[in-house]
């Protein structure tokens, strides 16, 4: 009497995970728009008006003029990181921390924990994200 044995290694490529139509269409929708938002309205300003932040500080909230300019980078490579189909789970998951101490920050450091909200959300989708995303991480380390 003979069996035959699945090798598990076939099996685990074979149930590669990939987001549905219309699921995927929603994630390119909200990465699109996403990242240009951190592009343009979030990190940009950071980058190109740097001083002039640093004069108008919101919620009276003083930031280090080279961590302010490290933020705007970061959020920049995030936002185009984000519409890059290889880059866009490594991303996600980062602006998912960076949104996550700009809660934290809104919270504990301005003492506005009403303007965490908002950040925290980001969090979220971007968690969310990089959870149907997560494929493109494990290509990248192949």
């Amino acid at each position: 009497m003979t069996t035959t044995a699945t090798s598990s290694a076939t099996f685990s490529s074979a149930a590669v995970h990939r987001p549905g139509k219309i699921r995927n269409r929603v994630l390119w929708t909200l990465q699109v728009v996403l990242g240009l938002f951190f592009i343009i309205a979030s990190g940009g300003p950071k980058l190109v008006i740097p001083n002039m932040l640093m004069d108008n500080p919101p919620e009276n909230l003083t930031i280090p003029l080279g961590l302010l300019i490290f933020i705007g980078v970061a959020e920049v490579a995030g936002g185009i990181g984000l519409m890059v189909p290889r880059l866009s789970a490594l991303a996600a998951a980062g602006l998912s921390v960076l949104t996550v101490l700009a809660a934290a920050t809104q919270a504990f450091i301005a003492d506005l924990p009403g303007m965490a909200i908002f950040p925290l959300v980001l969090a979220a989708i971007f968690a969310w994200i990089g959870y149907e995303r997560r494929e493109s991480i494990t290509s990248l380390v192949r």
